[in-house]
């Protein structure tokens, strides 16, 4: 295989694309050709099911980007091993001018790219990264004093501010694959061979169609319609645009879809600014809280068997579809904190391991929210009735009947806490740790 004497590395992580790719845009344009990569990163996947939803979409995804560089005469390289050992091996291998990536902003990713960007300086090779997959970060927007913002309206406010004066840069990245290093053809690994089969779980095609942002607002909180937009899996994974999709959002004027790209990103610059919280709670004083965990409750909440059919409803969805209505989870995540008692790690890590749309600082910004530890957070007294809630959003049981198909039966449980009991009990734990 003959390659150039120097080429750039483009490195794919969280922007499976190759239209309106931030990095992939600047690589393609500089003198070198450019090798682009895939790492599947060990750390990561020796933590997940070996029938990951997430993993086969990802596979997926790569697959077609490798079939549109085959048609270039070029191929996408895929690696898999720990990123900074899979680096020394391909700084061994080819005479790398720099490296290009998009800029990951969780604790994990901010580690491994110090890593990686130490190893490639010492070696004379640069190292570039690129804001890409939100449209403001790290501490883009924050207050005249320069301090982050801590609740989302003024958040909201300044972002909109600010973006009404700035142009949403364009990056057509997909006109520069001509300069993709050739002869790239070594053939795409299968699934199996990176130690996965493909789920049975379908990731849904995201649901952008003018009737549902023209409805957005009246149908989003009824979890039987199709009123949400599936987008979560494609903004984690970069198979959309976050530039696209708010183009979209603000020609069309609809301020509640575009809010809630902006919920993302305060959540975002939350992480960034707040990284102790993926573990601790944002106020101290709710990391006193005595929590019961008990294990049978929490059991029987995963599986979707806690006697509160919208509960259920939503937790058997997750399980059987990697993906839940967001309504219902305020509802289910509020149950297990405020009406079990148990820690809102708990079922932060829960979500993570089911949730196709898993996305850390979204994750646990909620979960802090709906427990109130978290940054403009529901207050503590705040206790959803899981009752009230699926009178007011599933008043004919579709959705709960769609999911619980004993709900009709006898065999159906029993709530396993009555709600005015849980609601006592949980105000009196509370008002006793803080």
């Amino acid at each position: 295989m003959s390659l150039p004497k120097k080429l750039n590395v483009f490195w794919f992580r969280r922007d499976l694309r190759i239209f309106d790719n931030a990095g992939f845009f600047h690589a393609l344009n500089q003198a070198e050709n450019v090798l682009p990569v895939f790492i599947f990163d060990t750390d990561i996947l020796e933590n997940l099911s070996k029938t990951d939803a997430r993993v086969s979409f990802i596979h997926q995804s790569l697959e077609a980007i490798h079939r549109q560089f085959l048609k270039v005469g070029s191929g996408l390289k895929i690696l898999r091993g720990k990123p900074f050992d899979v680096f020394e091996e391909i700084i061994q291998e080819y005479e790398i001018a720099a490296v290009y990536t998009n800029r990951d902003y969780e604790p994990y990713g901010l580690k491994r790219d110090k890593q990686i960007g130490d190893l490639l300086k010492s070696k004379g090779i640069g190292f570039n990264t690129y804001k890409n997959q939100v449209i403001f970060e790290q501490a883009e927007i924050v207050k005249e004093n320069g301090l982050p913002y801590l609740v989302y309206t003024p958040f909201m406010k300044r972002w909109k501010a600010v973006f009404s004066e700035e142009k949403i840069k364009d990056y057509p990245s997909e006109n520069g694959l001509k300069n993709l290093v050739k002869n790239q053809h070594e053939s795409f690994p299968s699934l199996q061979s990176i130690g996965f089969s493909k789920s049975e779980i379908e990731v849904p095609s995201p649901n952008l169609s003018a009737r549902l942002m023209i409805d957005y607002e009246a149908t989003r909180n009824f979890p039987a319609t199709i009123g949400t937009s599936f987008l979560g899996v494609h903004l984690r994974f970069g198979t959309v645009s976050i530039r696209q999709i708010v183009e979209e959002a603000t020609a069309i004027k609809n301020e509640t879809f575009l809010n809630e790209l902006i919920w993302r990103e305060f959540f975002m610059q939350i992480l960034w600014h707040f990284p102790e919280t993926t573990t601790r709670s944002f106020k101290p004083a709710y990391d006193r809280i005595e929590w019961l965990n008990k294990t049978d409750d929490f059991e029987r909440w995963k599986n979707g068997e806690t006697g509160y059919p919208l509960v259920d409803a939503g937790m058997r969805q997750l399980n059987k579809t990697g993906w839940m209505h967001n309504r219902v989870r305020m509802v289910v995540a509020s149950f297990l904190c405020k009406h079990l008692l148990i820690d809102w790690r708990w079922g932060e890590a829960y979500f993570a391991e089911k949730l196709l749309d898993y996305e850390l600082s979204s994750n646990v910004g909620n979960w802090q929210w709906v427990a109130g530890s978290g940054v403009d957070a529901a207050p503590y007294f705040r206790i959803f009735n899981p009752s009230e809630q699926a009178k007011k959003f599933d008043p004919d049981f579709k959705y709960i009947r769609k999911w619980v198909t004993d709900f009709d039966s006898l065999a159906y449980p029993k709530p396993m806490i009555d709600h005015t009991e849980a609601r006592e009990r949980c105000l009196k734990t509370y008002k006793v740790a803080l």
